[in-house]
């Protein structure tokens, strides 16, 4: 197939390697089947056993980051099935605007609430004694509301024509000069909520990940290894978030330079395709992201086994409810 043909595929929308695109949909079926019942499992929890509605520690953030992951596992099947047929995305518009709408809302919500708690966390370990905004607003259930409304106007720009085939600042000489302005300004603003919407939670999770590991490790009182465990978790949730998402959000950046300094055909036919890759490498977070959050746990861990798998606690102690008031957060003079 000649470089232009494999070119206008792209641009397109159509799938140029066909059994990679299946590979990339099978790894989606994959996390998708693993990952919704543990999401799901995780979600009754919180609403049935942990009544997180009632709660005044981060769990009404974690219930929100589920419930984020949980949504945006429904779009998977439906991004596996076009990838399956060559597709890049549905060919139905209003299909495509839709899926677009639910991958960037709840991807969103899903990286906003990470962030949240990591500020919370933050606060909980290097500040314990300090007031401070995010302390008293959630207490209630008004933040939570806030993040997702105001994701909704961020969201309306990655709905636009062309977006989810990376097509953006591609060049059409049949347009006017004033369309082609109005194109850049529109292109220009969805990549600006495309970066910032990782770019910036990255950067809050770096300086707080590093400010509570630092001060775990001036910590001189308190169990040696629920210290190192405490390092590691925090550790771990950055590890997870860039490489989650760091990888796309490069090959996003790659993937635009080749296309404004017009680059060759076939590098931007192949960063296409590794940014699509890429993204499905994404959706990784939602499988990892109970993991990480919830069963750091060994209250959560616990009350999880004795509600679903209760033959495997062995007689141990099985927490209870009212106990896991503090399960997801470590108490203000506590490392875990």
């Amino acid at each position: 197939m000649a470089n232009g043909t494999v070119y206008q595929s792209i641009e397109d929308c159509l799938a140029t390697n066909t059994a990679l695109y299946k590979f990339y949909a099978a790894v989606m079926i994959v996390i998708f089947i693993l990952a919704l019942p543990l999401n799901a499992s995780v979600l009754h929890l919180f609403i049935f056993k942990l009544k997180f509605w009632k709660s005044n520690t981060n769990n009404v953030f974690l219930f929100n980051l589920v419930l984020a992951d949980i949504l945006l596992l429904f779009c998977l099947p439906i991004k596996a099935y076009n990838f399956i047929h060559g597709e890049r995305r549905s060919d139905n518009d209003k299909v495509c605007k839709a899926m677009l709408f639910m991958l960037f809302l709840n991807r969103g919500a899903s990286i906003a609430f990470l962030a949240v708690t990591s500020i919370d966390r933050y606060f909980n370990v290097v500040h314990p004694g300090r007031k401070n905004l995010l302390r008293a607003l959630k207490k209630s259930p008004q933040i939570s509301i806030l993040i997702w409304l105001l994701l909704l106007p961020l969201t309306i720009p990655t709905m636009l024509k062309n977006f989810d085939c990376c097509n953006s600042h591609s060049q059409n000489p049949d347009e006017s000069k004033q369309d082609a302005l109005v194109k850049d300004v529109v292109d220009s603003l969805r990549e600006v909520v495309f970066f910032t919407q990782i770019l910036i939670p990255f950067i809050i999770l770096v300086y707080c990940t590093v400010h509570i590991v630092n001060r775990l490790r001036k910590k001189t009182v308190g169990d040696r290894t629920k210290l190192k465990r405490a390092v590691f978790l925090v550790t771990s949730v950055m590890v997870v978030f860039s490489v989650c998402f760091l990888p796309c959000t490069i090959a996003r950046m790659i993937l635009l330079i080749a296309r404004v300094q017009e680059w060759r055909e076939s590098f931007q036919d192949k960063a296409a395709v590794a940014f699509d890759g890429l993204m499905v490498l994404s959706y990784m977070d939602c499988l990892l992201d109970p993991l990480v959050y919830c069963f750091c746990s060994t209250k959560f861990k616990g009350l999880y086994l004795s509600t679903y798998f209760p033959f495997l606690l062995k007689g141990d102690q099985v927490p209870t409810e009212s106990s896991m008031g503090n399960s997801t957060l470590p108490p203000r003079n506590n490392v875990i």
